[in-house]
């Protein structure tokens, strides 16, 4: 019988033991991968950040640091000093944008698009890593993504929903 730490009479100083935590595992993971991330990336010159900008930008090019920064999830605090990297790498400009002068907008350089051939063997590399195939990395993401999106709505939810 499975107990939840409401159900009368369940130990709960077991809810606190380290290892039933999932926002341990999940930290735990995101580490591991930043260790594989971090090997892998070295031959390109990246850090796992970097990596991520480049990923967006590489699907969209041009885009207001505002978007990039939403798709990421990363505040202008976050990704201002990443950007400024890439730019001082030559892989990335920003430019105010015509339109909207309190705009930066970011685009690829000619040599930030051509890291994109190089990059092709890293999700190959990662996958191979983890030991899954693609149809258990997909399902693991669905339900990633799915846990992401509950946990946005109750932190919305304790937070008040921003009243």
């Amino acid at each position: 019988m499975t107990t939840t730490p409401d159900a009368p009479g369940a130990p709960d100083a077991d809810w606190l033991r380290l290892d039933r935590q999932i926002c341990f595992s999940l930290h735990a993971t995101s580490r591991a991968f930043n260790g594989v991330y971090r090997v892998i990336l070295k031959d390109l010159g990246l850090t796992y950040p970097q990596y991520l900008v480049l990923l967006v930008l590489w699907e969209r090019d041009d885009l207001p640091v505002k978007a990039l920064g939403e798709r990421l999830r990363l505040d202008s605090g976050t990704l201002s000093p990443l950007l400024k990297r890439l730019e001082g790498a030559g892989l990335v400009r920003r430019e105010r944008s015509a339109e909207d002068e309190r705009s930066v907008r970011v685009r690829l350089t000619d040599e930030g698009a051509a890291l994109r051939e190089r990059a092709l063997e890293v999700p190959r590399r990662i996958m191979t890593a983890t030991g899954f195939d693609l149809a258990e990395i997909a399902g693991l993401r669905t339900r990633l993504d799915q846990l992401t999106t509950a946990l946005d709505a109750a932190a919305e939810a304790e937070s008040g929903g921003g009243h």
